[in-house]
Formats: C-alpha cells, structure tokens, sequence
C-alpha cells in the first residue's frame, strides 16, 4: 500500500520525537511518503493531490481537527466518491481530536497508531457520512464556496468563542479548555442579540425556526470534549445519519445557567432541551439565514461573518480505516 502522511509539526500533543517515532511505524507497514505542512491550507492542497493521484491509496493525517478538515476538503474537492478515493486514517495530535475520538480511536497518538496498524492489518474500515455548508444562492454569500465538515459546524455564539479562542492563540496562548470557557464568559457578556435571536433555520416541507441565537450543527455525537468528559448537543447525532441542529432562542442569565448545565451533564440518551431550545434530527438540507452578519465555524476553524449558509448532509462520503 502506497500511503501519504500529512504532518502538522505545531500538532499541541505531540514532539518532534513522538511524531519521529509514529512516522517509522506506519512506514514498517506500507510504501509511506511523509509530509510536514508549512503553510495554512496546505493539507488541503496536500489532499487534493492525493485524491488526483493514481497509486496513492491512503492518507494518513498527524494532527488536530484542522487538520484533518483539511485532508478531507482536499480529498473531497472534486466530490465524495469512496470507492475511487483514498480511504482516510488519523492520528490524533491536538488539543481535543473530537473527530478521532468520535470515531472511537484513542486519544494517544502512540495507542491510535498501534489501533490504525491492526485495522490496516485486519481490513477494517467505515464509510461515513460529512456535512458541507456553501453560501446561499440567492444572497449576499452566495460566492463563498463549498467546505466540508467532519463533526460540527455553528452560526453565532459558538462561533463567536472560536473566534475569540483563535485571537487568544495568535497572541500566544496554549489553546487549554479554561481559554474556552473564559471566552464562552466573554462572548456571553458582549453578545448583542442573546435576547432578541436573528437567525431562521429553514428547511423544505417544514414550518421555519425563528429567532435563534444559536445555531450547532452536529455530524456526529459527542458534540466536543472537555477534558475526557464528552459534551453531548445532539445525542441522535451519528456519521450514519443526517445532520442535527441544536437551536437556542434565549441566551439570558439563567437560559445560559440552565443549557449550559444540561450541556456540562448530557448524556448520550439526553442533550439540553427546554422552552427555548430546538432539536432537529436527520436533516438532508437546510438554511440558516441571520438578520445580521454572524461568526461561523466549523470543525472548530473560525470562518468569518456570514448572514446566510446552506447546509447538506451527505451519507457514505469518505472511507475512513477504524
């Protein structure tokens, strides 16, 4: 087997030597070509390669969760065909590695390798389902192009405390979970539509959500991590599934006490639910549109402002080796 491995060398978990170390194992075991990303997008492009290639069969990905965003927008530029693609394979080297995780790998990049080698061995694989999200025909972001998601995406708060994280980590800070819930307090106290929501999740045959100020859009379940504790939005989420919505409408003092306890103390049978909080399970296709220009993000990466974005959930797009 001819294998690509994308490296990210600032990978928060893992040193030069640990990475050393993962790269001689995998190449013991397959025709391996490794890779170490120098630039912002270079996965991606990295991806895209692998996926034009013709002997390539692999990609392994040593990294976070951008990361692995990258590899599959890369690999998945020309659309999901998993019988002609190269399957996907993850090391998990981040801070959190929610997608590995969710994919019940273990969150040590020495036991996760140790697990790919056996599956690799023993031919075990999975095709999963993605989202993707584009700009809206029809409206202003109607230019912004097609990406791909692996596990979660969000309009508004959540993608508001990203953001501020992202600011944080630029100016040197390790990206820890107390920097998350720091900038969960500070999002919280200048969100200037926590009351009165702007966002409308529309989707066809259905009466549309109004008035939300949060929007999560989940793949899969858990939603994230904090620490070894999974945090459940969307229990009935699953990679074999649609794509599942938590909407928030209120954003006061006790809704934020109130979800924010649920959240802390879901399980994988009940997420946060309430007067305020909405649902949804198994969407195919769906818009959120805001009155006002809001954060969006996914897979964690910060994506700019945007009013109106197209989501899609696609069953079986890539092949991942579990």
């Amino acid at each position: 087997m001819r294998a690509l491995l994308v490296v990210n060398p600032a990978a928060t978990t893992t040193s030069a030597r640990t990475r050393d170390v993962l790269t001689h194992a995998l190449a013991s075991e397959m025709k391996l070509e490794a890779v170490t990303t120098e630039y912002r997008g270079h996965a991606r492009d990295l991806g895209r390669q692998a996926a034009e290639s013709k002997d390539i069969e692999l990609v392994v990905a040593l990294g976070g969760d951008g990361t692995v965003n990258e590899v599959v927008n890369g690999l998945l530029h020309n659309g999901p065909d998993p019988d002609r693609l190269p399957g996907l394979a993850v090391v998990p080297g981040g801070s959190t590695n929610v997608f590995a995780r969710a994919l019940g790998l273990p969150n040590d990049a020495v036991e996760a390798t140790g697990v790919l080698l056996d599956a690799l061995r023993e031919s075990r694989e999975r095709t999963v389902g993605l989202g993707v999200a584009r700009g809206t025909a029809g409206t202003e972001d109607e230019s912004v192009p097609e990406r791909w998601f692996t596990f979660c995406a969000g309009l508004g708060f959540d993608a508001g405390v990203i953001g501020r994280v992202e600011q944080q980590r630029e100016r040197g800070r390790k990206s820890t979970h107390s920097l998350y819930l720091r900038q969960v307090v500070r999002q919280f106290l200048g969100e200037a539509n926590r009351r009165h929501g702007t966002i409308t999740l529309e989707q066809p045959g259905a009466d549309p959500v109004t008035d939300l100020v949060l929007s999560i859009v989940c793949n899969t379940s858990p939603w994230t991590f904090l620490g070894n504790r999974p945090v459940y939005a969307s229990p009935k989420a699953s990679f074999d599934t649609g794509l599942d919505v938590l909407g928030l409408s209120r954003m006061s003092t006790p809704a934020v006490a109130r979800y924010g306890t649920q959240l802390l103390t879901s399980s994988p049978e009940r997420g946060p639910h309430g007067r305020h909080a909405t649902s949804l399970h198994d969407l195919t296709d769906f818009t959120l549109h805001s009155k006002v220009p809001l954060p969006l993000q996914m897979d964690g990466d910060h994506l700019g402002l945007r009013t109106s974005v197209t989501f899609t959930g696609v069953r079986r797009a890539l092949r991942v080796i579990v």
